[in-house]
């Protein structure tokens, strides 16, 4: 007998895990959003922006360069086959995001 309650209860936990992740829109998935989701992690390890899930901020300079060193990557191993606005957008976050880091570490 509590063999069923506990399926009843995962059954209801699915529905409406179910229900939730349908209400929820996230923004189409390309890759602009790839990059900028990059930038944002970027920003936080920076202490440009506080943290999403503790609303502090701090400096991270070892992640903030990983993640600027994974742009990179991308720029070396996508070149030739972005669109000239991706190309563009990649760039200047790189610029910006180059410039930040050596500011923070200096």
């Amino acid at each position: 007998m509590g063999d069923e309650k506990k399926t009843v209860d995962g059954a209801a936990v699915e529905s409406r895990a179910k229900e939730c992740m349908e209400s929820i829109q996230l923004p189409q998935i390309d890759f602009s959003t790839f990059v900028f989701s990059l930038n944002s992690s970027a920003l936080v390890h920076l202490g440009v922006i506080a943290d999403p899930t503790s609303k502090t901020t701090s400096v991270q300079l070892q992640l903030a360069k990983q993640t600027i060193d994974i742009l990179g990557m991308l720029e070396l191993k996508t070149k030739g086959n972005l669109t000239p606005d991706e190309a563009e957008l990649l760039k200047n976050i790189l610029h910006d995001l180059r410039l930040m880091y050596v500011r923070q570490a200096c």
